[in-house]
């Protein structure tokens, strides 16, 4: 009987000395952190391969009509604000910029500045888009629309070449598939912010906003891309 009782007892501290040794953000089926760390790491990398693939296959698109509509895209492109774009551009290289110093804070166990940091991300992609409703507002107005909506007169300057709502239909495909990723990283980094002010991210542990840091840091990368095609090179 007091062997049994002897045992019982060395379970339940063995298990006590588990529970005590077993941070509470660690799923129960990873055995330490940094093993569940590099997993989301992982999980991560493969959405974001996903991500690519997507918009690879529109910038493949863009390349197959340009090289076979090249004077109407260089064209229709003129009529693109390079100014409102190059202003986009470093708005959300600032935003991710702040975004990677957020989670530095957080490594460091700075909660203040991470809660600063990421309010300050969210206001630039909140410009960003602001400024992307400026750009659309305009093209709606002068009906450069994509296919049958398609009613531009030439009152900014004439487009040369045929079919000039291809290059307007894919300027719409990119830019509002990557306007739907921004919203998607706001909502994702508004929901890190409220974790954050929660007291849910420490020194010890920060694995969704570094996760999330990785998302955002791809949707500036890709804006980089379409900036480049749609707005410089045309």
């Amino acid at each position: 009987m007091s062997t049994i009782v002897g045992s019982s007892a060395q379970t339940s501290s063995t298990n006590l000395t588990h529970a005590h040794h077993h941070p509470p953000h660690l799923a129960h089926h990873f055995a330490e952190p940094e093993q569940q760390l590099e997993a989301a790491k992982m999980g991560m990398w493969i959405f974001l391969l996903t991500e690519i693939l997507l918009f690879g296959g529109i910038f493949c698109a863009y390349v197959i009509y340009r090289g076979l509509n090249v004077e109407m895209f260089h064209s229709a492109h003129q009529l693109l604000s390079v100014p409102l774009g190059a202003t986009n551009t470093f708005i959300l290289m600032a935003s991710t910029i702040a975004m990677t110093f957020a989670i530095r804070a957080m490594q460091l166990g700075n909660r203040q500045h991470t809660l600063m940091l990421l309010v300050f991300t969210l206001l630039c992609a909140a410009v960003f888009l602001g400024i992307k409703y400026v750009e659309y507002a305009h093209k709606f107005h002068l009906g450069l629309l994509p296919g049958v909506y398609y009613t531009y007169d030439g009152s900014e300057g004439a487009i040369v070449g045929k079919n000039p709502h291809i290059f307007f239909g894919i300027y719409f495909a990119m830019t509002g598939i990557h306007a739907l990723h921004v919203i998607a990283g706001m909502a994702v980094i508004a929901w890190m912010l409220v974790r954050t002010a929660k007291g849910e991210f420490s020194a010890e542990y920060y694995t969704p906003l570094e996760v999330s840091g990785l998302y955002w840091h791809l949707v500036d990368i890709i804006w980089i891309f379409v900036f480049t095609l749609l707005y410089l090179v045309g």
